[in-house]
This record gives C-alpha cells, structure tokens and sequence, in this order.
C-alpha cells in the first residue's frame, strides 16, 4: 500500500494492540479516497492498458493536489507522473532508512517517534477544518471514538466513526 494515512492507520492499530484485520479494515476506509481521486484523474491523465495499473498507484493525496492545480493538462500529467515517482522512491528509501535505524534505538518513544504518526495526519486534516460543518464533525468524531475506546478493541473506535460519519454523509445528501 503506498498511501500514508493508511500505513499510519494499520501500523498505528496494531502498535495499540489491535488486530491486523482492524488495521487493515482502518486503512482500506482512509484509502478509499483514492478512489474517488482516481475517478477525477481518470479523464486527465487518459492513461491505458499496463499505464493505467501504475498510475492507479500514484493516486494519492499529494498527486492529485499536484495534477487538479494545474491548468495546463499536459503539465497536469508532468505534475501527477513527477510527483508520483518522486514520493514513491522517497517514501520507500525513508522506510527503509526508518527499518534499518529502528535497529539502532531499542525504543523510538524516548525520541517521540511514537507521536509521529497522529502528527502527520493531523498535519493531513488540519486544512480541511476551516469551516465550522467539517470542525464539528471531526469533534463529534473524536468524542465518540474516545468514548467507546475502553470497551472495544484497539482500530475499532476508527471503525465506527467511519461508519458514522459515512451515515451522517448519506443523510445529509439525501436532505
């Protein structure tokens, strides 16, 4: 999976003790986003056959806000293509840099490193709670999953703000 909300949510999940089919269920939810990003690329980059399978790989927050920024739908494409495999080899070359030097301290909390996954996609949300209807939301989320944190297992409180806030999208588009 090459989408960093994701990776967050499924490491995040089972670092807390939660099961890897909560994780997994808890990243698939933050990833299927990229969905709906795909289907607004899909008719700029007009990608086919085997290019297509790669490019549904770089549908990622980062690569779609490149691509849609642009007027241009050739520089469009540079951007999505350019930011694509840059943050491919980066991503892949800082795990991989973060798993060797895992090895060299035997535990991350005492340089905070625990912190940086909720850091980053707070870093991820931030933008998106400037106006009150999406602030509320997510504070009506955090309310309901800390509540219901001590009684069900670590990935599941994600789970049911998930489904609650997808019947909350539902209703309100049928209003």
């Amino acid at each position: 999976m090459f989408t960093g909300a994701s990776q967050f949510a499924l490491v995040g999940v089972i670092g807390g003790g939660g099961s890897v089919w909560a994780g997994a269920a808890a990243a698939a939810l933050l990833g299927s986003r990229n969905a709906l990003y795909g289907l607004r690329l899909s008719s700029l980059l007009g990608v086919r056959g085997p290019r297509r399978v790669l490019a549904a790989h770089f549908v990622i927050d980062e690569t779609t806000a490149m691509a849609i920024a642009r007027d241009d739908p050739s520089l469009s494409r540079f951007a999505f293509w350019a930011t694509g495999v840059a943050l491919f080899i980066l991503w892949n070359l800082g795990t991989l840099v973060g798993a060797v030097a895992a090895h060299a301290f035997s535990n991350p909390k005492v340089l905070g490193l625990d912190a940086a996954p909720p850091a980053a996609f707070l870093a991820l949300l931030a933008p998106r709670l400037r106006a009150r209807e999406p602030l509320a939301i997510a504070i009506a989320a955090a309310v309901v999953a800390i509540a219901v944190l001590g009684f069900v297992p670590a990935g599941v409180p994600l789970l049911i703000v998930a489904v609650l806030v997808s019947i909350y999208g539902v209703l309100r588009t049928q209003r």
